[in-house]
Parts: structure tokens; sequence; C-alpha cells
């Protein structure tokens, strides 16, 4: 009788709270009332006699904070993308090796991030101007030019003087994680054989030079985005968000760094024929490439550097389906060549298509995000056969053929397929990006003279700076550590029970 006088007692009481709980004044449930004039900030007084300039000052504040907030959630999202890289290039690497992928992945973004803070940001964007989306003054204004044409901006160096500004510090923050995908890129290109100190150094390169380089001519209001308002082609070179900056850059620059540094002990018989040296961890490459997709969307949509531009809709959603094609691509390609689906090719495949969609993922309909992805999942699986059989490319992870093959794709694509619904005043031109099908040839042509630009100046700088570099320290580790693993270089085993190579036994 006690416990059932204490259950109903229990339940009158519930009961009670219940029906006075929903006889008071509700909150605001649905939001509508959330946020009003009330909420104006000190700066416009009183609400019911705030003029109107306050009021307008306080929402275009409010409207250029929600572009803030966006571009940093990309900005966020892109760095995570390093975590991405490395578990698919350890992944795809020996057990022998894993802890020295690891750590050039993890290293890369410290090393080319200091080179790109004190040098690399201001040669890039030291004549960007205005950062309209951010709310910024006209700070960033110096690019050295010749004969008019932009070649390399010279204001900004260490963020320093009139870049103590939250729009630059913002922009810097969103744009040293893009270089830092450009410069982690090599890492799987070169792995195995590559010497820790000579990586370190190649770091510093890639993030004061190399990288900034050519992305001030695509980017920071140089010479290749110039093509359209000086020479009439279309809205000059475009690349929304890094087909070429960032992944022809790094494919292209590792592909320099293999013809320097050579092929790993064993990869090719005495008849040239390739053999194959099997990652230790497949399921682990299988998250990196999940994780990466995670990121690829803070990569294309925060490229809009406004969230209140619509179309990242657009930008995310081809984004999605340019993976999905081309992991769907390569997969059956695979499947239909070797009789497995092969899960390292699918998720190449499903990189190709990140890869190629990032340049025109902003001007293209779904249909030719579908397409492009699709060539995308094949031409990975083509270029890797060709860099390997027929041109003796020792690349473990693939990286030149997902990134570098393929980012030179993703330009030619825009060129093709941009629809002109979209890119109105990009690069100073009036009308909206507009690719060959469309009528837009000369668009075609900026991004034919951009793709060659780019394969011209960064396989001529690369490879000079690895040869250089080789003939002054040499870039490839010793034979005996080679073989025994590089993760000796570490001092440490990536596994425990490797320890005999770490207690003086090799």
């Amino acid at each position: 009788m006690h416990l059932v006088r204490s259950v109903i007692v229990t339940l009158l009481v519930m009961a009670t709270i219940f029906i006075f709980g929903n006889l008071a004044v509700s909150g605001d449930s649905t939001g509508e009332k959330t946020g009003n004039r009330t909420d104006l900030s000190e700066s416009a007084g009183d609400a019911k006699t705030a003029s109107e300039e306050a009021v307008l000052d306080e929402v275009g504040h409010n409207k250029i904070a929600i572009n803030y907030v966006w571009v940093f959630l990309g900005g966020i999202l892109v760095f995570f993308m390093q975590a991405g890289f490395a578990l698919l290039e350890t992944g795809f690497c020996q057990r022998k090796n894993a802890l020295h992928v690891m750590m050039t992945n993890f290293m890369i973004f410290g090393i080319a991030v200091v080179a790109f803070y004190f040098v690399g940001f201001a040669l890039m964007f030291g004549g960007v101007g205005a950062l309209k989306t951010l709310g910024g003054a006209p700070i960033l204004t110096h690019e050295v030019t010749v004969a008019g044409w932009g070649l390399l901006g010279a204001k900004g160096f260490a963020l320093s003087g009139p870049a103590y500004d939250t729009s630059i510090f913002l922009f810097f923050l969103f744009q040293v994680v893009f270089m830092d995908t450009a410069a982690t890129i090599p890492t799987g290109a070169m792995a195995e054989r590559w010497k820790f100190s000579a990586f370190a150094i190649y770091g510093l390169f890639m993030g004061a030079i190399l990288y900034p380089v050519f992305g001030n001519w695509v980017w920071g209001g140089g010479w290749l985005s110039q093509l359209g308002v000086k020479a009439g082609l279309g809205n000059g070179f475009v690349d929304f968000a890094g087909s070429s900056v960032v992944h022809a850059v790094g494919g292209l620059t590792g592909l320099m760094g293999i013809l320097v540094i050579g092929p790993r002990f064993g990869k090719f018989s005495k008849d040239g024929r390739p053999r194959a040296i099997p990652g230790h961890n497949i399921p682990l490459a299988i998250v990196g490439t999940i994780i990466l997709v995670f990121g690829w969307f803070g990569f294309n949509a925060g490229s809009t550097l406004s969230g209140g531009d619509f179309r990242l809709a657009v930008v995310a959603t081809n984004t999605l389906l340019a993976s999905c094609f081309g992991a769907v691509a390569a997969m059956l390609y695979m499947w239909k060549k070797t009789g497995y689906p092969d899960p390292s090719m699918s998720a190449n495949g499903c990189l190709a298509g990140l890869v190629a969609i990032t340049a025109p993922c902003a001007f293209v309909p779904s249909w030719a995000a579908a397409i492009i992805g699709t060539v995308a999942g094949v031409w990975v699986c083509v270029a890797v056969f060709l860099l390997e059989r027929r041109f003796k490319i020792d690349d473990p992870v693939g990286a030149v053929a997902v990134h570098g093959m393929n980012g030179l794709w993703g330009v030619l694509a825009l060129g093709i397929f941009a629809d002109g619904t979209y890119g109105a005043g990009l690069n100073g031109v009036e009308h909206a990006v507009r690719g060959a099908l469309y009528g837009g040839w000369s668009q075609l042509l900026a991004q034919l003279i951009g793709m060659a630009a780019c394969i011209v100046f960064v396989c001529g700088l690369a490879y000079s700076f690895f040869k250089v570099q080789d003939r002054l320290m040499g870039i490839r580790v010793a034979p005996e550590i080679e073989l025994d693993g590089v993760d000796a270089e570490m001092g440490v085993p990536a596994y425990t029970e490797h320890t005999d190579l770490y207690d003086g036994a090799a």
C-alpha cells in the first residue's frame, strides 16, 4: 500500500506540473520572436530612437558577421582534411614506414604555415585589394606588375602593419589551409624514401615561393586572372576553389620530386615491369577518404567567402555528385579490368572526382558535375597505369594521377561546361562565366593558357628545386634505412612489435 500511495502522489505531482506548465506563458519555441530591434548594439542607442544610420550599420555588421562565421567554418573543415590525408597516405604505404608518412603529413602544416606567414601570403595576396565579402578596406594593394600585368604581391608580410586587420587575419586563416593541402600532396607521391630533413626544407620552399607565386597569378590579381579584362578571354583564367592552384600544383610538384628521387627499391624488375607494393592498411585509407570528402565541402562551398551567397548549395551538391560518380566509375572500370572492384582505386576515383569538380563546381549544372566526376574516375585509373608502366613513375598513393592529372582536367572542364548562370563580375568582367558548350570559346582558351602556365611554371621550378637540393644535401634516405623502414628516422616505431629496428640491431 505504501508503494501504491507513493506512485499515486508522484503521478499527481507530475500532472500538476504539466498542467501549470502549459497554462504559463510559453517561450519562443519557433524562434520567430528571437532577435529584433532590441538586440541592436549599444552604439545604436535606445531602440525607439535609434537613427536609421545606426540600424543600417548594425544590419551591415551582421551581414559581414555571417560571412565571417561561414569562412571560419570552411577553413576548419579544410584543416580537418589534413587528418584525411594522413590516414589515406599512411594506409597506402608499408607498415615499416607508417610513422614517417604520418609525421610528414603532420609537420608539413607547421613548417609550410611558418613560411606562408612570413613570406608566402604577401606574395600571393599582397595586391588583392578589398575583401568585399569580409567587409575589409582596400589594404593589400601592392601588386608588382610588368607592363600592367600582375606578377607578385608585395604587402602583408608576417601579417604586419595595415594587415593587422580582422578581415585579413580571417582571409589568411582560410587561405593557409589551402596552401597546406597543396604542400601535403607530394608527401604521398614521394613517400617511403624521402629524407625527413630534405622534406622539411621543401616545406619552406612550397609555403614561401612555389604555391604563392602561381596562386597570385590566379587568385591574387595576377596575369592569368587578367586575361579577361586585358585580352578579352572570357573572365580570364578561372579556378573557383583550386583544381589548378592547389591540386595540380601539388600533384605536379610531387611528379617532379619522383623524377629526382627515383623509385623505391624493388618497385621495378630488371626488365622494367612494375611490382605491386601493397599498402599495409587499406581500411585506414578508406577512412581517410571519407574524412577528405567531409572536409571538401568546406574546400569548395567555403570558397564563396560568403554565407549569404546561396550558390553555395549548387557548389556543395556538385561536389557530392562528382565524388560519387568518380568513385563508381573507378570501381566499375577496375572491376571490368581486373575482376575485382579494387577498394584502393575506388577511393582514388572518389578523390579524383573531388579534385576535378573543384574548379568548375560553382559554374556547372548537376549533369555536368556527374560527367566531370565520371571522366575523373576513369582517368585516374588510366593515369595510374600509364604513369607506372609507361613512364616508370613510382607513386605509392597515386597522388600525381589524382591531383595532378585531374587538377588539369578540372580547369579544362570549366572551360567546356560552365553554363553562364554564375560568376558575373568575376576578375573584373561583367558577364558570367560561360564555357565552350554555351558559346564561351574564349573562356576555354583562357583555361588552356592557364593549364599550360601551371605545367611550365610548376614543373620547371619544382624540378630545379629538387635537383639542386639533391645535389647539395641528398633528398633520399640511405639504402639500408629504406630497406629496414624509414620509421628509423623518427627514432620510434609506429607499431611496438617492430622495436628491433630501433635498439641498434638494424
